[in-house]
């Protein structure tokens, strides 16, 4: 199962699990997003996600991760990543990150979405976080397009600056301390996938590699601190930040994006990309 790098590579039943698990999670995530409204508490829309995950039978694999106390991770405004849900009301124009995951027969997702309360054109919204958000997650699919045909990880974080960089994004701060994974039998595995140029080449991807891939982009520095609850992570200018996420494979027929309804094919075609599903 795994190769010299250490570097789990996955069967395809056992892929077939882990897109299993991707779908619960859409699901779940779907629910959650479509309750995130002003007046809504997050430990609220935490317990929506534990009620979709449940009644599938899948398991939790953010709860009580390192003794973390939520289902998910909901962090808002200049909370980066790593929230803790609780009594928190969401407020119009507040930028929130939700990020989960689920485990069917051992195997895990994980993915996560920006959502904005309000819309710019309606005045109940900020459309400079409208613009955060749309660029974090157009690098993400640029990220999960050079990932169909990369032939080494650290090509995936030289194509999410790049996005950057070229679609306007350039005053924005790419986040450096906390990066992609890979993912399978843990949540949290070999290899990092940073979300720029490292300048080294990372490992080489091969047929049942899978990973995460999760751009956070800030509108100011990119510094960050951890607040005293131990987990959530914020940024020390108060500056406003995205998350985007989706878990990947790779297997011998192409790329899936496990944690996508369509495999990731309608966010994949602008890029030139069609998804192959999993046999």
């Amino acid at each position: 199962m795994f190769n010299r790098s250490r570097v789990e590579l996955k069967t395809p039943e056992q892929l077939r699990h882990m897109d299993a698990a991707g779908t619960i999670l859409c699901e779940a995530l779907d629910a959650t997003i479509e309750h995130a409204a002003p007046g809504v508490t997050t430990g609220e829309l935490n317990r929506i996600f534990a009620d979709v995950v449940t009644s599938h039978g899948a398991k939790p694999n953010f709860l009580n991760y390192h003794g973390f106390p939520g289902w998910i991770c909901t962090s808002v405004n200049e909370e980066v990543v790593h929230g803790i849900p609780g009594d928190r009301r969401l407020e119009q124009g507040d930028v929130l990150k939700v990020d989960g995951g689920c485990i069917v027969e051992g195997w895990h997702s994980d993915s996560a979405r920006t959502v904005i309360l309000g819309s710019a054109a309606h005045g109940t919204a900020d459309p400079e976080d409208e613009r955060l958000s749309s660029i974090t997650r157009g690098a993400l699919w640029a990220g999960i397009a050079a990932f169909a045909e990369a032939k080494h990880v650290g090509e995936v974080g030289e194509a999410v600056e790049d996005y950057v960089r070229s679609n306007g994004g350039s005053d924005l701060g790419i986040l450096e301390d906390y990066v992609g994974h890979g993912i399978g039998s843990a949540m949290h595995m070999e290899p990092d996938v940073f979300n720029y140029s490292t300048g080294m080449k990372g490992t080489r991807i091969k047929p049942g590699m899978a990973v995460a891939i999760e751009p956070m982009l800030v509108r100011g520095s990119i510094d960050t601190k951890v607040l005293d609850d131990d987990w959530t992570v914020v940024t020390t200018d108060r500056s406003r930040s995205s998350q985007w996420e989706h878990s990947v494979c790779r297997h011998e027929d192409g790329v899936w994006v496990l944690t996508a309804p369509d495999g990731g094919a309608a966010d994949l075609a602008p890029h030139g990309v069609s998804p192959a599903a999993l046999r």
